[in-house]
């Protein structure tokens, strides 16, 4: 028998769980949050331009550099899902971060190395009779093995720090308890501010200096990353086995598994009907113990009570994966001059983003939820559900402002004379990179409600053992989004150029039509948010604490 892990263990092989300080709170958060900063420095350096990487050293078409960011991130938000099962029934967290840092290190290590072959200039000078480039070379080959490395890497990191740092504060203590909702805000505030100057340096190192320095650098970064993380190993607060860093109670060796195939099972017995009198009875048990197969039973039907709202999530996702790609490319065909000579890098127009989006979660934090309290009388201000609909229904308007302002660009290039057949589309339109603006700032402000409250939600609603996979689910919505994204690119891509027509997502964009994507996708949020708001109505919270609408 596994030994106890719970809070009050006194196992001496087992690192110290105290409930009471010293252990825990801020101090240890704040360790954990500099992990993440360090850790996002290192990831938005390398996602932030990567389509500006695969269309400019890599030669790729537009439409295949976009379908391959989202398939890549895709892969990056999806295998934390297989992460948090190892953390939760292996490993446990705390080793589950350490070992990824180092397969990220390796990752970032190898991803510099690739930059520094010479590029395969035959993608640009010999294409085939589709206009497409040839096979891919070594550098290619090389390029995608790194990039994928550092996707698993994440895969152990991304779902753990968070939880991890969440453990930090006892959810049965009042104090803790509102300290733990006030974290989820300043955790994002501080991904953001690190987004948002990795951007702005990155970006500019990667296009006016070299490539190779501008993924050096995130390694290095992320080196410093797991330094900082050992460094505070001494007050953290561990709960459960595998080196007391599992979840809450602790779901032990085997646990994730071992608990949902338990769960399934007392579930799917609970729910025959000819043994549903009988079932207290005659279900199996290693323990005899009913009252606990009740439980499990309640548990796996909580989990599938989380489907329909993680489901009308999912085109959330599609549009969250849109600055990283085609907001990048229009933003590139604009006129970035900033004074004499300084001309902004495409990709650092993200930094809109980050900053709307910290300003929005300190406005959030410290005005609005303040008035909500005052009205509703809910410790959170509004529910968590309402926070993500909210959310939704701001990513549907940025959708709208981003075809109307697509739009006018494509009025502005043939008015300008620069949509020409044939013509490379080098010239950039005659209209400010002040215009883009807006729909970066309106997806910032839809962030702080819709993923902030994803991952209070998914973190909240499932069962204590399971706590990393709650946020690899809300990590999943943005995998599964950016497939759905990859596909619908892909998929237009070859209708519209089936028979010889243009793309919607042409090399030069001045021949493309971007704006109708972007209602396409306004349409499909607008039936997605009915949708969400027909199963959020009836969603019950598992915890006594969320009220229910």
């Amino acid at each position: 028998m596994a030994p106890e892990s719970g809070p009050g263990s006194t196992d001496p092989l087992l690192l110290p769980r105290r409930r009471a300080p010293p252990k825990g709170g801020w101090k240890s958060a704040l360790f954990i949050i500099w992990v993440e900063v360090a850790e996002r420095f290192a990831y938005y350096g390398i996602s932030s331009n990567l389509i500006s990487y695969l269309t400019g050293p890599l030669g790729q078409t537009t439409a295949a550099a976009a379908a391959a960011v989202n398939a890549w991130s895709g892969a990056a938000s999806m295998l934390p899902l297989l992460g948090a099962a190892v953390a939760d029934s292996w490993l446990g967290r705390y080793r589950t971060i350490v070992a990824s840092s180092v397969l990220y290190i390796v990752g970032l290590g190898m991803l510099t190395l690739s930059s520094m072959f010479p590029s395969p200039q035959q993608c640009r000078a010999a294409v085939d009779s589709q206009g497409a480039c040839p096979p891919s070379s070594f550098q290619t080959v090389f390029f995608y093995i790194s990039l994928y490395l550092v996707a698993i890497a994440q895969s152990g990191h991304k779902p753990c720090v968070q939880a991890f740092g969440a453990d930090q504060f006892d959810a049965t203590d009042p104090d803790e308890s509102s300290s733990r909702a006030s974290f989820f805000n300043w955790w994002y505030f501080a991904l953001c501010v690190s987004g948002t100057v990795t951007i702005a340096l990155m970006s500019y190192v990667q296009d006016n200096v070299s490539w190779a320095l501008g993924f050096g650098v995130p390694s290095l970064v992320m080196l410093l990353a797991l330094a900082i993380f050992l460094l505070g190993t001494r007050t953290y607060r561990f709960y459960g086995s595998g080196g007391g860093s599992g979840s809450n109670g602790g779901a032990g060796a085997g646990g994730t598994f071992s608990l949902v195939g338990k769960a399934f099972a007392a579930w799917r017995k609970r729910r025959s009907k000819h043994q549903e009198a009988a079932w207290p009875v005659d279900l199996p048990s290693e323990n005899g113990d009913v009252a606990e197969h009740a439980a499990l039973a309640e548990e796996v039907s909580g989990l599938a009570r989380l489907f329909p709202i993680w489901a009308t999530c999912l085109l959330y996702g599609v549009v969250f994966a849109q600055p990283l790609t085609l907001f990048t490319k229009q933003a590139g065909t604009l006129d970035r001059r900033v004074g004499p000579s300084f001309q902004v890098p495409p990709a650092a127009l993200q930094c809109f983003l980050g900053v709307s989006i910290v300003a929005c979660i300190v406005v959030y934090d410290r005005v609005l939820v303040p008035v909500a309290r005052r009205v509703t009388g809910a410790t959170s201000g509004i529910t968590m559900l309402r926070r993500i609909g909210t959310g939704i229904a701001l990513a549907l308007v940025t959708l709208v402002v981003a075809a109307l302002v697509e739009m006018r660009r494509l009025r502005a290039a043939r008015d300008a004379g620069l949509v020409v057949d044939g013509a490379a589309g080098a010239a950039a339109v005659p209209m400010s990179l002040w215009w883009i603006v807006p729909q970066y700032v309106l997806l910032g402000a839809a962030d702080v409600f819709a993923m902030v409250g994803m991952q209070e939600f998914f973190y909240d609603q499932v069962p204590g053992a399971l706590k990393s996979l709650g946020l690899a689910l809300y990590l999943s919505v943005l995998g599964v989004g950016s497939y759905i994204s990859s596909f619908l690119i892909t998929a237009i891509d070859g209708l519209t150029t089936r028979d010889g027509g243009t793309s919607w997502f042409a090399d030069d964009l001045n021949r493309g039509h971007l704006d109708y994507f972007y209602l396409l996708l306004a349409a499909l949020t607008a039936l997605d948010l009915v949708a969400f708001t027909y199963f959020s109505a009836s969603y019950v919270y598992r915890r006594k604490g969320g009220s229910s609408h």
